[in-house]
């Protein structure tokens, strides 16, 4: 596509904000207005129309995608994607242990363990772990509580969550990003640790590293995201 407008602006309305291009309001793929739910996102997501180039994509425009999957698709309808969410509480990374070797085990249990022993502490959802690859049932009582974690969310908050979990493989990782008890490179880091004690090992794994890489970029535009409508919610009026 190519750029039609010089000035970029954040407009304060009498709920939320619009972005304006020249005057005019920024209207989704759908055909619907931009809302915003706070003033810092209105103003990162203007700086991004502001910073393109004469011609750009949608690729370009990370925090609006996200931003608009909220807002068209999550707000009227948010139970599909509570749900999805939900299920990675059933299986999430952190609960599932190396059996070997005895160096990754340590790591595992001294990295993991915290966010685990956070997630029942801050979200009342306590989970259980297992070595291996079988499937270890979580309590019901966790499960619905994590549920109701992601259902306290808003549309444009559950839209990141929705980049960021499945990135993770996490969904305690997730939550634990958008409560701002963790940050997004800090989360990677964690759901990457497997990966990076075999390169310790092994050596670099060089299209590990540019998938990594990739994943970075999703996770950190995610955080952001949760970051700016932390006081929010997130929520589009």
């Amino acid at each position: 596509m190519r750029r039609f407008w010089n000035e970029v602006a954040p407009v304060a309305l009498a709920e939320g904000f619009a972005i304006h291009l020249d005057g005019r309001p920024l209207r989704l793929p759908e055909g619907g207005e931009l809302r915003l739910p706070g003033a810092a996102l209105a103003a990162a997501v203007a700086e991004e129309w502001r910073g393109l180039g004469p011609e750009f994509s949608y690729d370009d425009v990370k925090l609006t995608r996200i931003v608009g999957t909220g807002t068209s698709r999550i707000a009227p309808a948010p139970e599909p994607s509570i749900a999805a969410l939900a299920c990675y509480g059933e299986s999430d990374l952190l609960c599932y242990r190396a059996p070997a070797p005895a160096a990754l085990i340590r790591r595992q249990q001294e990295r993991w363990q915290p966010w685990l022993d956070w997630a029942a502490r801050a979200l009342d959802a306590p989970l259980a772990v297992t070595d291996g690859v079988m499937p270890c049932p979580q309590p019901a009582a966790s499960l619905a509580a994590l549920r109701a974690a992601l259902a306290r969310e808003g549309a444009i908050r559950l839209a990141a969550l929705g980049v960021l979990v499945p990135a993770l493989g996490s969904l305690v990782l997730g939550l634990a990003v958008a409560a701002g008890a963790l940050d997004g490179a800090q989360a990677q880091t964690l759901a990457e640790l497997d990966a990076l004690f075999q390169e310790e090992i092994w050596g670099r794994d060089e299209a590990a590293a540019a998938r990594r890489a990739r994943a970075a970029d999703e996770i950190a535009t995610a955080a952001r995201i949760l970051a700016l409508t932390r006081h929010s919610g997130g929520t589009p009026p």
